[in-house]
């Protein structure tokens, strides 16, 4: 990837968290992890206390994108056919009609996705997986790109149903937004007193721009040290003594296109053993399946920093 196109890539992801940043305050962090699943072609799980945006962001993203955009709210008495679809008899045609669901379009917010049942929540399996659906043993095809932003809530726990550790390992990360801080939240209070709290923003990009960013994150290089390291980290995962269940062979493709997408991000055309650090938390801690230690359940956090210290960094 030549340097001019870099920057030309650079800019629009650039321009794309900026435009997010002027309805979520302070937490330009969250959002650029937000846009690096996005140019990865990954999907992206918010898992945070109620109140702190986690609906927004995704709605945000989404409008800021200029994309097709569905949003469903998660209950128990959801079915799949409400998510993929449905055949319905035409008697003009005398024959069955296929009405596509919410799941056809560019970015699928599935709002407190763990409200739902299992047998719903399977229904998303194969559209994340394969970017397609399969309904009355018709395969069809999703639009690109194609997302989910997922949200669920960490607290309450009275009638979910919590994500199986198939479903967790197609989210390409799982992140949390956090309380803002006191500045943040001041510009918040503001659009109350000024009456547009439902404050919006005009689209960034076009779903054709939204293509070629990933197409052009995918040849951003990562040196066969670097690919040495990820697989270094990812096979301490599956040995680490308070780990049950290490990193599957989807989260180590995961990281690998992550980093592509930050070095892009970052205004690079190469990687550094610093994205791969940035990233290990939130691409690789939710796949893990961690031991009981004694009385407590050990961080699937610090237990990934504990790898991410002892595995050697490529000079």
């Amino acid at each position: 990837m030549g340097t001019q196109t870099t920057h030309s890539a650079h800019e629009k992801a650039a321009e794309l968290c900026r435009g997010i940043g002027r309805i979520i305050k302070g937490k330009q962090h969250t959002i650029e992890l937000s846009v690096v699943a996005l140019l990865a072609e990954g999907h992206l799980l918010i898992e945070d206390v109620p109140g702190v945006g986690k609906t927004t962001l995704g709605h945000t993203l989404a409008i800021a994108l200029g994309c097709t955009f569905h949003r469903l709210q998660f209950t128990s008495d959801l079915l799949p056919s409400d998510v993929l679809g449905v055949a319905v008899y035409n008697p003009d045609a005398r024959d069955f009609e296929f009405k596509p669901g919410p799941i056809f379009a560019n970015i699928v917010l599935a709002d407190e996705i763990n409200r739902t049942t299992p047998k719903t929540q399977s229904a998303l399996l194969e559209a994340m997986n394969e970017s397609q659906v399969t309904i009355d043993n018709v395969t069809r095809p999703l639009p690109r790109p194609f997302m989910v932003l997922a949200t669920q809530n960490p607290v309450e726990h009275h009638g979910t149903y919590p994500l199986p550790e198939s479903q967790l390992d197609r989210f390409l990360m799982k992140i949390q937004i956090g309380y803002p801080d006191a500045a943040a939240e001041k510009a918040i209070l503001e659009r109350f007193t000024n009456g547009n709290y439902s404050q919006t923003i005009d689209p960034v990009l076009n779903s054709e721009e939204v293509i070629q960013l990933q197409e052009e994150s995918r040849r951003v290089h990562v040196s066969d040290e670097l690919i040495d390291y990820i697989i270094r980290i990812v096979t301490e995962t599956r040995h680490h003594p308070e780990i049950q269940l290490g990193v599957s062979p989807r989260g180590t493709g995961a990281l690998f296109r992550a980093t592509q997408a930050l070095a892009l991000l970052s205004g690079r055309d190469y990687a550094v053993p610093d994205d791969i650090k940035a990233l290990a938390s939130p691409v690789l801690a939710h796949r893990l399946v961690l031991a009981e230690s004694g009385r407590s359940r050990p961080n699937g956090e610090a237990v990934l920093n504990d790898i991410l210290n002892r595995t050697p960094v490529p000079a």
